[in-house]
């Protein structure tokens, strides 16, 4: 009948025993090392990660009578006092239940006295975004000018509802959300411990299930713990979340990237058959496809997570730009979820709008400069016993991507400029000069006066060596700027790219098939929707 829950039985009672936060733990201990401690102290975070523990630990260690390494000691009498909650330095209050000007005052009132064991008098008012407006102001002239025997500990998981009046006297310190990793490893010690029998995989749903909370992921392991009937199993855990294992959300994302509806809705079938929440499976997918994105883009970044190997195959199998729609899709069904028939359709649907709206990649032929593709017609709305004449049908070509213009023109000077392999602004100042000569000892170049902008000494050295390392020789480089009748590179491209994009038009415009809607339909071409292949 004795029996205290995990998350009070293995309360972190020092600085050392902290998990997570490392920023705040390190700041409070280096301020009591050099004794510089703040009058008042803003504890912020969400739910179970420590705030009230802290702050806790905080005044054990400022009252300590032999502190450890800047840690409460945790046997003196100060300590023991604390520890069982008859220290009577301490005065800890719950905001949430003492809101009105009357409760703060008789509270304030005895700041003024010397504290009666300790060396400072601690208030600790947990909730403390909960006081009525009159409660702060009548704090705030104490933490204005507060007696030197008197220190504040405020905790709160909503800082924005206290006045910037408060804020601005005290030492704000925003406490962490716990990674998984972290609320994993502490269970193992936890259970190690307590000498309970637990799996790995079930050890993880708790970890994602806590949320970012500590106290949440020992109330869980409480829970699953009595639920195993003394051992924590997977399978039980699920049972207990009605959640559904990672292997499933594996299994969908596997059979996605090979476009398999039916093995996708066979697992969705299986995954039915435990009663789990469809959102929650969605939300799932959409973490994995998160830490997908991520190792995609930055190998490495997710090293501390529980399921590297998993994503490590799947980031080899879907492509990133799949990744990103994939979750846009998911994104956005998670939000129409509840306007589904049922939850199980709705996910359905989802899984196969990713699976329709996925490009199929096909190998294209290669095409001549004035070839493009076949038009896409939508003809406008029409009422059925009147034909609209004043806005016809519209012809948008489908655009294809820009590809690299096939060099017309015969120039030294632009195989050169290709040759090199440069880059940025010295490809430019390349393309806007002309070569006048060039040998094993001096290339001489002119420049449009219209670029001379483009002339820089960095600019100027990068295509230098480009230069010698192409001729194989230590020339050197002389640009002049004036006006030149010879065509730069960058008006042939120009050029080149007019007449490819012109005969597209008048291929289009040529086309039988469009010279037909026109006549029949008085469709139009929407400009500047055609692009050449």
């Amino acid at each position: 009948m004795n029996y205290q829950v995990l998350a009070r039985k293995w309360r972190p009672h020092n600085f050392t025993e902290v998990v997570g936060q490392e920023h705040v733990v390190k700041s409070l201990m280096n301020a009591l090392q050099h004794d510089r401690l703040h009058h008042a102290y803003l504890f912020t975070g969400t739910r179970g990660v420590g705030k009230t523990t802290i702050a806790r630990i905080l005044a054990k260690a400022i009252n300590c009578e032999n502190l450890q390494d800047f840690n409460p000691c945790g046997v003196c009498s100060v300590c023991r006092d604390l520890d069982e909650g008859r220290f009577l330095d301490l005065i800890e209050v719950d905001a949430a239940s003492r809101t009105k000007v009357e409760d703060t005052r008789d509270l304030l009132d005895n700041a003024q006295y010397a504290p009666n064991h300790g060396r400072y008098k601690v208030y600790l008012i947990d909730e403390v975004h909960m006081l009525s407006g009159h409660s702060f102001n009548a704090l705030l002239k104490t933490l204005e000018e507060p007696p030197a025997h008197v220190k504040f500990l405020l905790a709160t998981t909503d800082p924005h509802k206290i006045p910037v009046t408060v804020l601005s006297r005290c030492l704000q310190f925003n406490l962490k959300r716990l990674l998984p990793g972290q609320i994993f490893t502490q269970m193992e010690f936890i259970l190690q411990q307590e000498h309970i029998e637990a799996e790995s995989g079930a050890l993880k749903l708790l970890s994602r299930a806590a949320d970012g909370s500590m106290r949440d992921g020992l109330s869980l392991l409480d829970q699953a713990i009595v639920y195993g009937n003394g051992k924590v199993g997977t399978e039980d855990v699920n049972a207990m979340l009605g959640t559904v294992a990672q292997q499933p959300v594996e299994d969908i994302l596997t059979a996605l990237a090979v476009g398999d509806a039916a093995a996708i809705l066979d697992k969705i079938n299986e995954i039915a058959n435990l009663t789990p929440d469809f959102s929650d499976v969605l939300q799932q997918i959409l973490q994995v496809l998160h830490r997908i994105a991520l190792l995609q883009q930055i190998p490495g970044a997710i090293d501390h997570d529980f399921d590297v190997e998993m994503i490590a195959t799947l980031s080899t199998k879907l492509t990133p730009e799949d990744v990103q729609l994939y979750y846009q899709i998911g994104l956005v069904g998670q939000r129409d979820l509840d306007l589904a028939p049922d939850p199980r359709s709705g996910f359905e649907m989802v899984m196969l709008r990713m699976l329709t709206f996925r490009p199929t990649g096909t190998a294209s032929a290669p095409v001549k400069p004035a070839q493009v593709r076949q038009p896409i017609i939508t003809p406008q709305p029409q009422p059925a016993y009147k034909r609209a004449a004043t806005e016809p049908p519209a012809i948008v070509a489908e655009k294809s991507p820009s590809e690299t213009v096939v060099q017309t023109y015969d120039s030294n000077w632009m195989e050169m400029v290709a040759a090199m392999n440069i880059s940025g602004l010295t490809r430019e100042l390349a393309h806007n000069c002309v070569l006048e000569n060039i040998d094993d000892a001096v290339c001489t170049l002119i420049l449009d006066p219209g670029h001379k902008q483009l002339r820089s000494t960095r600019t100027e050295e990068n295509l230098q060596k480009a230069l010698q390392a192409y001729r194989k020789a230590p020339l050197k480089l002389v640009i002049t700027t004036e006006k030149t009748t010879v065509a730069t590179p960058a008006v042939q491209l120009t050029k080149a790219r007019e007449d490819k994009q012109q005969a597209a038009v008048d291929a289009i415009n040529s086309d039988e098939n469009v010279q037909a809607l026109k006549e029949h339909l008085g469709a139009r071409v929407m400009p500047g929707t055609i692009e050449p292949i």
